[in-house]
């Protein structure tokens, strides 16, 4: 029997997956349908590869709704968000790719961090507290 989600539980589901899904398109668009700037060290399939593949691992759990997954995830978010900040900063050139991927990776973040637990409580999930030693 399947626990029901609640709304709550549900807004955070959709903000994941909005944000994972924008920002998969995004990185495939950057990366490697827009032509490449002159500074790019590697060819576009290796630079797919090494962008586009991180993100695939998820992708079963995240559709399925797996709690473990949703906060796992998170983990590979901050590659995304911290190339976005340095992107920011080091490529004034590529300013807006980087602020919509810091965008994407802000709303995949809160939103499966706010499912993995919402859904781990609901489904009993989570970390036993260990009793006061007396």
């Amino acid at each position: 029997m399947a626990v029901q989600m609640a709304p709550k539980t549900r807004f955070f589901r959709i903000a994941t997956q909005t944000g994972y899904w924008l920002l998969l398109a995004l990185l495939i668009l950057w990366h490697g349908l827009i032509p490449e700037s002159d500074t790019s060290a590697l060819p576009t399939y290796l630079s797919l590869i090494f962008w586009v593949l991180p993100m695939l691992f998820p992708l079963v759990g995240l559709v399925k709704g797996k709690p473990y997954t949703h906060a796992w995830f998170n983990f590979i978010l901050m590659f995304y968000f911290l190339h976005g900040l340095t992107t920011v900063y080091t490529h004034p050139d590529e300013r807006v790719w980087s602020v919509l991927e810091i965008l994407f990776t802000t709303v995949a973040f809160v939103g499966a961090t706010g499912f993995a637990r919402h859904r781990g409580r609901e489904l009993g999930l989570g970390l036993k507290k260990q009793k006061e030693a007396k």
